[in-house]
């Protein structure tokens, strides 16, 4: 790849200067004009033929050529001046004849004739149409088969007169890769791609080979063919390394270009700006380019596509792909296939018809590449399509799908419009068929949104068919394909925009079973809706995001919003469901106001509607009212408003307007199902009751309906099917048999309408409801009913649900269940309902009996009151509050003196006292709930049994509570009492702690002090040293150190030292020496100096002491001071810095260790830490250097103390550390 520069194919070495020498072009090696040789009067003389001003009919030419029996290569050179001019035919005529004149000459002659008409006829091929234009012309018209076979023909000449002839490998080549540009890339059973044009394309790449070989790599044709071959393959990588190097050997080929090639390698594996690069490049060189220019123009093309219509970008990069590239391209060659099917679909999307039938048509004709007539059959498909001219649509959809391979390969627009095209022949299964095969090949969202519609039409239909049939399978498809679609969109790799259609397909298909995913795909179409408002619609001075979308929402389609807030109104979210409402009818006064011509009434009418429903669930009745009055002076005949004024009416005024409005409206409007459901419902709160169903006015009114209206009219029949529900519970519940087998009747009477309810409408939470009723009351199938209650409230929020759930759960003793379920049918506008107030009485009663829990039983009493403020005429009610406060004195006296109190025990007997008058007060009513005897024997036994009880009970009671309240006083003193003897001891330690860290504090204190007074007395002596050491120069006047004269010669001393190396300063300090001995200074009057002390290095195994100051040895023996101190500073460090002085004293065993490996080889800058051998006399304190034990003159009253550092910072953090290693000087 050395021509090329970040991966783009521009010059030599990477040159992108224009000026580069180009190859010459195509038939510049012939001359204007040619010198024909000829003999006249036996002289040789020459005829001067014009080249460029050709004759039209080169016959007379060639007879001349004939005659004279000239060379073939002038034969040759006519045909090519011939070909240079696009005259192909007469240069194929000029070289046959020359074939036959030349019949007996030289092999030679006739290879290079047979040769150049080869290339002739490829290159006629080139030019040929792929199928005939017309039908009446088609024997004049030759097609590129047969300019193929005519190609082969001459092939397989040349080769028997020299098949290894070089020319032939590279025409062979050439030639076997139009053979497979015409074999359609199909795939057989076992997915592998068509064997025969494989093959075709290997003899290629062999013959290519074989040329390159034979010209020893220098032929570029060659290597342009091999990559043509690699890129046919599919090796696109193998492919873009061919062209690069035949850039890379001829860097001035234009004709043809390599970069074209590379450009194309480099799309084809998703480098779609290297692409751009290359093809630009292409058309620096050659301005001329047609291929440049329509690739470029294809390159902007698919730009253009990541943009929306209604981008700025979008605009800029189509009108530079047609304007700049395409248009460019079309006028350099009106017949090249490729610019041909690129105009058509230009000229299809500016519905263009004539034009895109004359383009795609000469694309087809005129192409040798499959996908390119794939596109020109597309594009009539695509015109036929917007024509409805089906059949042909069709027809063409499945040659452009064929042409690219069919089946697993194919093209998928054709594969997708051919599916379209089976939907508008009403063949909705054969597109499901073919848009399912696509969607396994691909995933486009295109073929999913259009698949997924078609099964969510399938759920429509039969919805609105009131069909039976199950649809399950369809919903699922339909759901599962839209959602893909759906989350497409999120994927930006995929440039999908959102489809609202899609959206408001799955909010239909959500509506019933998943309404909250429903108002979700709706709230997001709101969401595109109000994107797609422009600016100027936008209101002036409105910050607020709320109050700026409510006032955008004025601009959405009043469905949409009418929609939105029918789903808030089921989700009970009736303020949310008002606004939008009201927003709704807003919207539709703007729809009006834009265009006259919209009809919307209908659309006010039904929103005004659903905001009076709104307001009714509200409580807000008057304003509902309002509304539907509103709407009765506009549509007298609107029954459902007359209806809900009705029903008001009713709620209002059951015993006045109710029923004078419902009987007025059931006589304006009898056959109205909804009106006679309304009249059905109002008899059954008015109706007298009775045990014989003949003469139940309800009864008869259901009857009629069903038989007179509508005999699937399953309010009427779930209305029946509770009549006999309600006689078969209130029948005596007798032991005989035949009594219990007329009930059991009734029952399954009552199942039988709620079965048929059911099956008319299998999504009627009611008939459920009454069929689980009826288990339970006639099977007692608790469990079952459980399950059937629990359904029936996931689709109905009435109370009833509630309530029933309440008593089944009851029965199964799941108390805790049960009275979740009738506090939630509490909420349900019943707060102030008696017959629920009393089952929580019950339930909770049950519950403290089970749990022995007088906490329970006191919340069953407070229903129980409840229920009696909320219906005081019930006399049940006052029964059930009596009975419970029995149940609590019962209770309380059952339970043993540590589990009660004694204000429980009074509460109990003055309860007791309440339920003996009530039973009392009971016993003597007109209508008591029980016989009067068993309420007055109650009553005895309360007043002379229970209350007798109940006093044994306060007195244990108040007597046991006496006694535990003193031993817990007694209790509480003792705890008391540990409590502070526990205070005082721990005072105390705290006192002992306080003292001790004032000692070392103190202690802490003094030892600083001390070491400030030492130090002081050191700096002194060092100044003392200095004034001794220094003397006045007697010349200068300045001070000088004092000189001391140097006595005697060196003389040799024992262990090889010289004096000079033993001189003494004038302090009488010893210098360093080299062997790692001391010496002292020699006296005036000779004397030796005392011998050394020897000393030994300490052994590895003995343990070292923790602190360094213990390390070192105290020569002074005098000095028990210092000893002592040493002792006292070590036992206070190891107290405040432990661990710190454990970490140094590791360092120093470590350089100790250093130092007697080096035995005296080195001198270490410290000194060793050594112990005296025993068998040596004692150190004379007097001889050692004043550095070695601390003292300036000797004397060991003067010693440095051997204070640990350690200590000296715990101390005090900017003191100065005295102590130390002392070094050997």
């Amino acid at each position: 790849m050395a021509a090329t520069q970040n991966g783009l194919a521009n010059g030599v070495n990477g040159d992108t200067h224009s000026d580069m020498p180009l190859m010459p072009n195509r038939f510049s090696h012939i001359e204007p004009a040619i010198d024909i040789p000829f003999y006249e009067g036996g002289a040789e003389q020459t005829v001067e033929i014009n080249l460029v001003d050709l004759l039209d009919d080169p016959t007379e030419l060639c007879t001349l050529l004939e005659n004279e029996n000239v060379e073939a290569r002038y034969w040759m050179t006519i045909a090519l001046a011939y070909a240079k001019q696009r005259k192909v035919d007469h240069g194929i005529e000029i070289l046959r004849k020359a074939l036959g004149a030349l019949g007996s000459g030289k092999n030679v002659e006739r290879l290079s004739i047979l040769s150049c008409l080869c290339w002739m006829y490829l290159w006629k091929c080139r030019d040929a149409p792929r199928v005939r234009i017309d039908a009446q012309l088609s024997s004049e018209v030759k097609t590129k088969d047969f300019y193929i076979h005519a190609a082969t023909s001459t092939l397989n000449d040349a080769s028997r007169i020299s098949p290894s002839y070089p020319p032939l490998f590279l025409a062979r080549g050439v030639l076997q890769l139009l053979r497979a540009s015409l074999q359609p890339p199909s795939k057989n059973s076992s997915g592998q791609e068509n064997s025969e044009r494989i093959e075709t394309l290997r003899q290629a790449a062999k013959s290519f080979e074989d040329a390159l070989r034979v010209s020893g790599g220098k032929n570029m044709m060659a290597v342009l063919g091999k990559a043509r071959v690699n890129f046919s393959l599919g090796k696109y990588a193998d492919a873009l390394q061919g062209y690069q190097t035949a850039l890379e050997r001829a860097p001035g080929l234009i004709d043809p270009d390599p970069r074209i090639g590379i450009g194309c390698c480099f799309w084809a594996l998703g480098h779609k700006e290297d692409a751009k690069g290359a093809w630009e490049r292409a058309l620096e060189l050659n301005s001329n380019s047609k291929v440049a220019n329509i690739l470029l123009g294809l390159f902007y093309l698919q730009s253009s596509s990541h943009y929306s219509t209604n981008d700025p970008k979008f605009k800029a990069a189509y009108k530079k792909a047609i304007t700049q590239y395409t248009q460019r391209s079309f006028k350099l060659d009106d017949r090249y296939p490729l610019t041909c099917a690129t105009f058509g679909g230009f000229f299809l999307s500016n519905k263009q018809l004539a034009h895109v039938e004359r383009l795609s048509r000469r694309a087809i004709e005129l192409t040798d590449v499959n996908a390119i007539a794939s596109d020109g059959w597309y594009l009539l498909a695509r015109k036929e399509h917007s024509e409805n001219e089906v059949s042909k649509a069709n027809e063409f959809y499945t040659k452009s799908d064929q042409a690219r391979g069919g089946d697993e390969r194919g093209y998928l627009p054709a594969k997708f419009g051919a599916a379209q095209v089976k939907i508008l022949m009403q063949d909705f299964d054969g597109a499901k068929f073919r848009l399912e095969k696509l969607i396994q090949q691909s995933k486009s969202i295109e073929a999913m949104t259009l698949l997924g519609t078609l099964y969510a039409e399938d759920v429509f239909s039969a919805q609105a068919s009131n069909s039976r049939e199950d649809k399950s399978t369809e919903l699922k498809k339909a759901v599962s394909l839209l959602e893909a679609v759906r989350a497409a969109w999120k994927d930006p790799k995929k440039h999908a925009e959102p489809d609202s259609a899609v959206l408001l397909n799955l909010a239909r298909l959500y509506e019933v079973d998943h309404p909250e995913k429903s108002l979700q795909c709706l709230q997001q179409v709101e969401q595109m809706e109000i994107d797609d408002i422009p600016e100027e619609d936008y209101p002036e001075d409105v910050e607020d995001d709320a109050a700026l979308k409510a006032a955008l929402r004025e601009f959405l389609p009043p469905q949409l919003l009418n929609n939105m807030g029918c789903f808030h109104y089921q989700s009970e979210k009736y303020p949310m469901a008002r606004e939008l409402f009201q927003t709704a009818l807003n919207a539709c006064v703007k729809v009006g106001d834009k265009d006259q011509a919209v009809d919307t009434d209908a659309l006010v009418t039904t929103i005004s509607y659903n905001l009076a429903r709104t307001y009714e669930a509200e409580g807000m009745l008057d304003e509902a009212k309002k509304v539907y009055k509103g709407l009765l002076e506009r549509h007298s005949d609107y029954t459902d408003a007359n209806t809900r004024l009705t029903y008001i009416a009713l709620r209002q005024d059951p015993q006045g307007e109710g029923p004078k409005a419902i009987q007025e409206l059931y006589k304006t409007d009898p056959s109205n199902l909804d009106v006679r459901s309304l009249y059905g419902w109002f008899l059954s709160k008015a109706k007298r009751r009775t045990m014989n169903i003949a003469e139940d006015q309800e009864q008869r009114h259901y009857k009629h309906t069903l038989q007179q209206y509508d005999k699937h009219d399953r309010y009427s029949l779930t209305g029946m099917g509770n009549i006999y529900l309600t006689i078969a519970r209130e029948m005596r519940k007798d032991t005989n048999e035949q009594e219990k087998d007329k009930r059991r009747k009734v029952y399954e009477k009552a199942v039988e309408f709620f079965d048929k309810a059911l099956q008319l409408d299998p999504r009627n939470a009611y008939a459920a409801q009454g069929i689980g009723i009826a288990m339970v009351e006639d099977k007692k199938d608790f469990p079952t009913a459980v399950q059937i209650f629990t359904k029936v409230r996931e689709t109905m929020k009435d109370p009833s649900v509630y309530l029933n759930l309440g008593h089944a759960y009851c029965e199964l003793r799941q108390y805790s269940r049960a009275i979740e379920n009738y506090e939630a049918a509490l909420t349900k506008d019943r707060a102030h309902d008696p017959q629920i107030l009393a089952c929580l009485g019950r339930v909770w009663l049950m519950r403290g009996r089970q749990e022995k829990s007088v906490q329970a039983i006191k919340t069953s009493l407070e229903y129980s009151r409840r229920a009696l403020e909320a219906a005081p005429e019930h006399i049940n009610f006052k029964f059930n509050i009596a009975f419970v406060q029995i149940q609590i004195a019962q209770l309380i006296y059952s339970l043993p003196e540590p589990q009660r109190t004694l204000a429980d025990v009074e509460a109990a007997a003055t309860g007791l006292d309440e339920a003996i008058e009530s039973f009392s007060a009971i016993a003597k009513s007109p209508n008591p709930p029980f016989p009067r005897s068993d309420l007055e024997q109650r009553a005895s036994m309360g007043r002379n049994t229970m209350r007798k009880q109940l006093d044994r009970a306060i007195q244990s009671q108040r007597e046991y509570e006496e006694k535990n309240a003193a031993r817990l006083r007694d209790a509480r003193q003792a705890r008391e009492a540990e409590i502070r003897k526990r205070e005082e001891e721990k005072r105390k330690i705290e006192e002992a702690a306080e003292e001790q860290r004032r000692k070392i504090a103190e202690e802490r204190q003094r030892m600083l002090e001390r070491d400030r007074e030492l130090a002081e007395k050191r700096m002194e002596e060092e100044r003392r040293r200095e004034e001794a050491e220094m003397t006045t120069d007697e010349e200068t006047g300045e001070r000088i150190k004092r000189v001391k004269k140097k006595k005697g010669g060196k003389r040799k001393k024992k262990g090889g030292e010289t004096d000079s190396e033993g001189e003494a300063s004038d302090d009488g300090r010893r210098s360093r020496v080299r062997s790692g001995t001391s010496a002292t200074p020699a006296s005036e009057g000779g004397e030796k100096a005392p011998r050394k002390k020897k000393r030994r290095l300490e052994k590895k195994s003995k343990k070292q002491g923790k602190f360094k100051s213990s390390e070192l040895v105290q020569e002074s023996d005098s000095d028990d001071a210092a000893v002592t101190r040493q002792q006292n500073n070590e036992a206070l460090a190891a107290k405040l810095n432990e661990s710190e002085v454990e970490q140094e004293d590791a360092a120093e065993e470590s350089a100790a260790e250093e130092t007697a490996a080096n035995g005296p080889k080195t001198r270490p800058r410290k000194a060793a830490r050594i112990i005296d051998d025993e068998d040596e006399d004692d150190y004379d304190a007097q001889d050692a250097s004043p550095a070695e034990n601390g003292a300036k003159d000797g004397s060991p009253d003067e010693d440095v103390p051997m204070v640990d550092e350690s200590v000296a910072a715990a101390g005090n953090e900017n003191a100065t550390v005295l102590g130390g290693d002392i070094e050997d000087e």
